[in-house]
């Protein structure tokens, strides 16, 4: 059994760890009404865009998610959390430094031994959820968990969604599709582009993803009988039927949206399994991407 496939099972018990640990961050998280940014690469960015879209729609203070290369140094922000499961990607460690003694930064890590401890005035350490796999999924979720219940957006129902979402088999046709297509709305947007990340990361698969309305505008022209289109929480009106007519899969589960980016992390595996594939260390990528400055 891969790494992966061990680490997705055990996140229903990471995420009760993260909604307690929540509870007693209070410095360390944003505070309501604080203008925060968010900061990531890779899943850590799309785990960002998820938490900017909920603290923004629950009326907690304007929140912006930027991969950390990408951050706008003439903005200014109350507090700017990093997300960052090894504690050593170069983009991070040179943002945080750049900020150190003008914005309080706080960092959301698996690995307390790495620079970024030193890096950020405060870090909340997620050791738990820690993975051997390359792959991410357990810190991811458990780190948009541990953000959920301190917006006090978590319940033990998305706890008891993801068990079902690990118990439950998957649709049998979907290790056959040639192409994936993942949605969301809000918040979910970025679970969207996370899920497509999984599955290309994991299984070498054709994905794409779109906010729901925009897969109307052009993307839609790509579905088909050999293809499918999975969205996360609720649809617009009119779409699945637009998706079903191509002769595409539609896939919406009535899970919380976390627990349904699970499904697709089995999927990934199972895909990789079937394709002879490893699915803890994919070709081209490392645990962490830590840069070398010329000489």
């Amino acid at each position: 059994m891969s790494h992966l496939t061990t680490e997705t099972a055990s996140q229903p018990e990471c995420w009760r760890r993260a909604a307690e640990l929540a509870a007693t961050q209070p410095e360390a998280l944003p505070a309501a009404g604080e203008r925060v940014a968010v900061v990531g690469c890779g899943t850590s960015l799309y785990m960002a865009q998820s938490y900017a879209a909920l603290r923004e729609e629950s009326g907690q203070g304007e929140t912006d998610a930027f991969a950390a290369s990408e951050f706008p140094s003439a903005r200014r922000y109350d507090r700017i959390v990093a997300l960052t499961r090894s504690g050593t990607t170069t983009e991070v460690l040179d943002l945080l430094t750049r900020l150190r003694g003008t914005t309080r930064t706080t960092a959301l890590t698996a690995d307390p031994d790495t620079p970024v401890m030193a890096a950020a005035d405060a870090a909340v350490v997620l050791d738990f959820a820690d993975e051997r796999s390359v792959v991410q999924t357990r810190f991811a979720t458990t780190a948009l968990t541990l953000l959920r219940a301190h917006l006090g957006l978590h319940t033990d129902a998305a706890v008891q969604d993801a068990e079902t979402a690990l118990a439950e088999p998957l649709p049998a046709d979907l290790l056959d599709r040639t192409q994936f297509t993942f949605l969301g709305r809000g918040w979910t947007v970025g679970l969207a582009h996370e899920a497509a990340l999984k599955m290309k990361e994991a299984s070498l698969s054709w994905t794409e993803s779109y906010p729901a309305m925009e897969y109307r505008h052009g993307p839609i022209s790509i579905s088909g009988a050999t293809t499918a289109t999975w969205i996360f929480g609720a649809a617009p009106d009119g779409l699945a039927d637009q998706v079903r007519a191509t002769g595409a899969h539609w896939e919406q589960s009535r899970l919380d949206p976390l627990a349904d980016l699970v499904r697709v992390q089995r999927l990934a595996a199972a895909r990789a399994t079937a394709r002879g594939l490893d699915p803890d260390h994919p070709r081209h990528l490392t645990r962490s991407v830590v840069l070398t400055a010329p000489r």
